[in-house]
Formats: C-alpha cells, sequence, structure tokens
C-alpha cells in the first residue's frame, strides 16, 4: 500500500545516480556543500567504478540533524540522470519515497512502482533549448537538477550562489551561467510540482567549526607537519589521493625561501617492492620517509616490511584499504588488511598499527606515526579505508603546536659517541625496554658505523646462526611491542553507568555507525558497553574490557572475522565469547546492520 512520509527536518538521504566522467561530480559536492553551510551535518559517499568513465556511479549524502555521519540504508530522494542503472535506481528507493529523473523521454512502464513519488524534470530537453554547446548542455544538465533540489529541499540559494562564486574565485564569469542554470531547475519545480517535500532542510547551527575533508589529504597534511622529508610510491587506487595531497601541501610549505629549492623529494618507484625499499633507505640514512599503497601493494611489500622490522630501522607505511583480494574491488571499501598488515612478512613478526576513524585521527595519527616509528625503530602501518580516504567527512578542524619537537628517539650524536666507554652494540638492550641505540651515516667520522642486518645477528650487528643468540634477539623484539604498547593511542570506551552485560567492539570507519548502533539498541531497552581500537599491539585496557564480559560483539568490515581473530590470539581469550559482526559487500557498514545483527543473536541466545 502507498505511504508517505511524516514530516522531516534534516533527517534524510538522497542518492545520485550519474554516469562517470560526465562532470556530475561538482555539482554534486555542490549540493552537499550547500547543506553543511546550513549548518546541518552531512554524511556523503561516493561510489565509483574503477574505470575511467561510461560506467555507473552513485553520489550518497546523509543528511542528520543528530549528527550520525555513518551511511544509512534506504534512498528517500533518488536523482537519477543514468539510464543504466535506473532500475536498480528506483528498487533502491523506500516506500513513500522519490524519484527524480529526467522526464525528456516517457519512462518505460517496468520502472513504475506504485508506493514511491516520481518528480519528472526535462532535464536534456532544457539544457537543449538553452545551450547550444554539446559540453555545457552536459555540464549544466547536473546544475539544473542541483538548482530543482534547491527548491524541493528548501535550500537557501544565497548559499547555492556564494559556493559558486567561491568555486570559481578568479573565473568569475562561470558564475552566472551556473546561476542562471539553478534558477532554470527551481522555476521548473515551482511551475510544475508542489514544494517543499515532506522532508526538507531548515538552517542549524549543529556544524560549529567543523570542515569537510577527505582522509588522504588530511594524511598528506600531517605528514608534512610530522616532518616527512622523502616519500616514494607506486600508484594505486585508493592511497594515490595521499601523496598527490603530500605533494601539493609540500608545494605550498617545504620551499626554501631564500634558494626557491624543494626541501622534500618524491619519487615514483617503478613497483611497491621498491617504493618501500627506498622509503627504508630513507629512514635508515636520518629522513623521515613514508610509502601509501592498498592491499595487493601490502603483500608486495610484506618482505621488506619483514627487513625493516628485523633491522630495527623505522618506516612509515599508510594502507588505504580496499576489497580483495587480488585486484579485488578497487573502488569499494573494506577493513580487510588487519591481519596482513599485523603480521607482515615471513616469520615471527608484530607490526604495529594505528586505526584513523576520521580526519582529524588521519592528521594527528600520520604526524605521530613518525614520531612513533622512530622510537620504537620499528614500522608503523596506518590503516584507514577508502571510505576515509577518498570521502569528504566532518571533522574537526586541525591543530598542531609549533614549539612541538619531534621524536628522534635512541639516536646518538657526535658527542654522546665518543663518551662511549665499551664496545657500541648496535643491537644491545642497554635501558630494559627492548629498544636499541642507533646512529645515522655521517654523524662523527670514525664511530658509530655498523652493518644493518637482515640476516640472523648478535647484538654487535655481526653475522650469527648461533640458536640462543638468535632466540635472545627476537624475545628482545617481542620486549619492544610490550614497549610499543605504552606508546600507541589508547582505546576510546563507551560505557554506561552500570556496567553492562554485553560488549561490543569497533575500529575505523564502522565507529560512526557503531556508535549510532548504540543508541538504536538503548531505544529497545538494550545496553552495551563499546570499545573502540585505535592501535595495536593492545594494552592492557583493551585486555581488561575483553575480560570484563562474557559476549562481546567484534564489528568489522571483512568476511573472515580478521580483528577477533587478532584479539583471540593476541590476548588469549575463547573465540565463542566473540561474537563476529560482520559486512563485507564493499559498502561501508550501517548502524541498521549492526544493531539489527545484535538483536537477532540476543532473540536466539
Amino acid at each position: 500500500m502507498f505511504s508517505s512520509f511524516m514530516s522531516s527536518i534534516n533527517d534524510f538521504v538522497v542518492r545520485f545516480a550519474n554516469v562517470n566522467g560526465t562532470g556530475s561530480a561538482s555539482a554534486n559536492l555542490l549540493f552537499a556543500k550547500s547543506i553543511f553551510r546550513m549548518g546541518v551535518p552531512i554524511a556523503p559517499k561516493n561510489i565509483f567504478p574503477s574505470n575511467i568513465q561510461g560506467l555507473p556511479t552513485w553520489y550518497e549524502v546523509r543528511v542528520s540533524e543528530k549528527g550520525y555521519l555513518g551511511r544509512r540504508a534506504g534512498i528517500d530522494l533518488m536523482v537519477s540522470v543514468n539510464p543504466q542503472s535506473m532500475k536498480k535506481d528506483i528498487e533502491s528507493v523506500r516506500p513513500g519515497g522519490y524519484f527524480l529523473y529526467d522526464s525528456t523521454k516517457p519512462l518505460h512502464p517496468e520502472f513504475i512502482r506504485e508506493d514511491i513519488h516520481y518528480i519528472g524534470v526535462p532535464l536534456m530537453k532544457i539544457c537543449n533549448d538553452e545551450y547550444t554547446d554539446p559540453r555545457q548542455k552536459q555540464l549544466f544538465k547536473n546544475i539544473v537538477y542541483v538548482g530543482a533540489l534547491a527548491v524541493l529541499l528548501d535550500i537557501e540559494f544565497a548559499v547555492l550562489e556564494t559556493l559558486l562564486a567561491e568555486q570559481f574565485k578568479g573565473k568569475e564569469k562561470l558564475v552566472a551561467p551556473n546561476v542562471k542554470a539553478l534558477a532554470i531547475g527551481g522555476d521548473y519545480i515551482r511551475k510544475h510540482f508542489t514544494f517543499p517535500l515532506e522532508f526538507k532542510v531548515e538552517r542549524r547551527d549543529l556544524v560549529g567549526d567543523s570542515i569537510l575533508i577527505d582522509g588522504n589529504s588530511a594524511a598528506g597534511l600531517g605528514a608534512v607537519y610530522g616532518g616527512a622529508s622523502v616519500v616514494s610510491w607506486y600508484p594505486i587506487t585508493p592511497s594515490t589521493s595521499l601523496v598527490s595531497a603530500f605533494e601539493e601541501y609540500a608545494n605550498e610549505l617545504r620551499i626554501d625561501e631564500e634558494t626557491g629549492k624543494n626541501n622534500f623529494a618524491i619519487v615514483q618507484a617503478e613497483d611497491e617492492l621498491a617504493a618501500i625499499g627506498m622509503a627504508i633507505g630513507a629512514n635508515w640514512n636520518g629522513a623521515r620517509s613514508f610509502t601509501a599503497t592498498s592491499g595487493p601493494g601490502v603483500s608486495l611489500m610484506s618482505e621488506f616490511l619483514g627487513l625493516a622490522y628485523y633491522a630495527e630501522i623505522p618506516v612509515v607505511l599508510v594502507d588505504v584499504q580496499r576489497a580483495g583480494p587480488s585486484t579485488g574491488m578497487p573502488t569499494r571499501t573494506q577493513q580487510s588488511d588487519v591481519l596482513s598488515a599485523a603480521y607482515a612478512s615471513h616469520g615471527d613478526t608484530k607490526q604495529v598499527l594505528l586505526f584513523p576513524s576520521t580526519p582529524k585521527e588521519c592528521f594527528d595519527m600520520m604526524a605521530d606515526s613518525f614520531d612513533l616509528a622512530e622510537q620504537l625503530q620499528t614500522p608503523v602501518i596506518m590503516l584507514t579505508d577508502l571510505d576515509l580516504g577518498m570521502n569528504d567527512n566532518m571533522s574537526k578542524p586541525f591543530q598542531w603546536d609549533d614549539s612541538r619537537k619531534y621524536k628522534r628517539g635512541k639516536v646518538l650524536n657526535a658527542e654522546e659517541l665518543e663518551n662511549v666507554k665499551t664496545t657500541w652494540g648496535r643491537y644491545l638492550d642497554i635501558d630494559g625496554d627492548g629498544v636499541p641505540y642507533r646512529t645515522l651515516p655521517g654523524t662523527h667520522p670514525t664511530s658509530g658505523a655498523y652493518f644493518t642486518r637482515g640476516t640472523s645477528h648478535n647484538e654487535y650487528a655481526a653475522y650469527s646462526e648461533d640458536s640462543d643468540t638468535y632466540v635472545r634477539i627476537m624475545n628482545r623484539l617481542l620486549l619492544k611491542l610490550e614497549t610499543a604498547k605504552t606508546l600507541v593511542p589508547k582505546p576510546e570506551f563507551y560505557l554506561s553507568e552500570k556496567q553492562s552485560e554485553i560488549g561490543m567492539v569497533f575500529f575505523g570507519t564502522t565507529t560512526y555507525s557503531a556508535c549510532e548502533a548504540l543508541d538504536i539498541l538503548k531505544s529497545q531497552g538494550i545496553t552495551c558497553d563499546a570499545m573502540r581500537l585505535k592501535a595495536f599491539p593492545f594494552n592492557h585496557e583493551v585486555k581488561d574490557f575483553m575480560n570484563r564480559y562474557e559476549r562481546i560483539f567484534v564489528v568489522e568490515q571483512n568476511r573472515d572475522a580478521q580483528l577477533r581473530s587478532l584479539l583471540v590470539n593476541e590476548l588469549d581469550l575463547h573465540p565463542n565469547k566473540l561474537i563476529k559482526v560482520l559486512n563485507f559487500d564493499g559498502t561501508p557498514i550501517t548502524a541498521d546492520f549492526i544493531s539489527q545483527s545484535i538483536l537477532q543473536t540476543l532473540a536466539l541466545a
């Protein structure tokens, strides 16, 4: 039976169905930013194909007065300008929702649903009548539907005008034609439809000083502030834009004022193995260097990650995760590299991992990762994902203390080397924390030189196949991981006043929907304590939380429950107490999925 929406202010989802490469991205972003400028929280998601152009692409904007920033299932208003995907697009609209389409040609009867509303706007005809240039016809068609949406959803026209003026600053002659296209779309709605819709936008002051930025840009800027001067990389979706962002910011902030020369180096390697090798070499030589990749690149880099772990050379790697295995779905999101990153390389290796969930954390953790890598003399891998890396996210502004000093760790200078009374050993643990002292090439003319070995070695970097020596070195590396537990970011807790009987664990971009799911469960009378992991290795606070509950739901975005496996393996937990909540379809997990999975499990208990 046909159902209409109840009146709803600032609480709906709009999806745009476009053709990749038609210039729709800027128009869709204009729409999203206009709502953000009206002080209402938004969560945009770009769902795009892995080819250059021609295939369907979607852009989804969740509007949430309550500030829920996770993806929500069900579309309230679909804007469809792509015949290829129209059948699927119509099916995705919620009962009572709206379907806005190009009505230049009649809609085929098979696309008619009795339980949704149709808004036909002859976009192609309007543009054919108004413009003669074929490219303009295509581009302005996108702006026309934004104008139509502005009237339907009560978006302030002045906000759109301001955004266009900012977008075309320096190209002012383009502003008036775009404003005209907006007006054309709005006028058509006013003449032919009732407006605004039951759900609409109303100005608020709920975003404060928040910014809209993607995680890759945030991480690129964090690398600049963190002191990175060398990046070696091989292009791979979805990490490429991180290095591009680093280059853009470095060109602005890392140019020597006197000489005009770059104080940074960017090297595109021939493959991922070479990229990580160059980054390790630069760090060994005293630079702060990093590389960025995704799952397939981590696989190729694993051998060198083992070298850096065993030879104890700091290096930073950003893994922007995507759907695997193999090439998988390059432009879809997952959290499926947890185990491959934690145990990267053959033999007994354990790598330090950081799990940011917001752009601000991408900035902060990226900067901190260089300190952490040098303090521990080991690889540090920051695990983000495509959802965080390539989508604009609301974020608190970034902050930096200009008085901050980089933590270079245990690096001996020339004077300290002069004062060494005994034979210096590169792999000697003098302080009992598992971290030895190192030198940088050129520090001293005669002292401090040493071999860096990826083969078995003793405390003085001499080759050794002695079993006792090997065991001693490997155990010291484990002790270093204990030190890492005191340095990595601590988990964040969401605890009830009275301890709940069940717990939930999540990390990264799952956080947005997990926090909303906690509210949904609470509305159902179910209190669930929760913990967000920010790093590996897990410290005692993580273990204490895991031991506190008989049942813990582990929420993650992969098929094989990789975080759950890591928790069981590292904390010696009984697998039966950790209940899987898994989404791995390539789209961001939703709060409804999490809450329903937990409710179903509890109902069967």
